[in-house]
């Protein structure tokens, strides 16, 4: 099965950027659509962004529509995503996670998972 591992998160002021990568451990290009999500304390998983195969099609939650990019390098088996203009409702736990069709946002539809990154948005 395929690993990921993000990484990239940290703790950022308001108004700043961050950039995360989740990295895969096996080719993805024309196999897996990639998701990202995130948790904040005491709150459910939510969706933030997709990516399906070859990088073809994007989506994105409403709340982040404007402010975030995805990305992916399917030469480095990585996905990226570009934040800026963070707010501190952005704070989380951010995930990545992979599933063999087409996006969605829904995290009960992605099979893999890796461990997470914090974002934390604080002044």
């Amino acid at each position: 099965q395929v690993q990921l591992v993000e990484s990239g998160g940290g703790l950022v002021q308001p108004g700043g950027s961050l950039r995360l990568s989740c990295a895969a451990s096996e080719f993805i290009a024309d196999v897996y659509a990639i998701g990202w999500f995130r948790q904040a304390p005491g709150k459910e998983r939510e969706g933030v962004s997709c990516i399906n195969r070859y990088g073809g099609d994007t989506y994105y939650a409403d709340s982040v529509k404007g402010r975030f990019t995805i990305s992916r390098d399917n030469v480095k088996n990585t996905v990226y995503l570009q934040m800026v203009s963070l707010k501190p409702e952005d704070t989380g736990v951010y995930y990545c996670a992979t599933r063999s069709f087409l996006c969605k946002l829904s995290p009960e539809d992605f099979d893999y998972w890796g461990q997470g990154t914090q974002v934390t948005v604080s002044s």
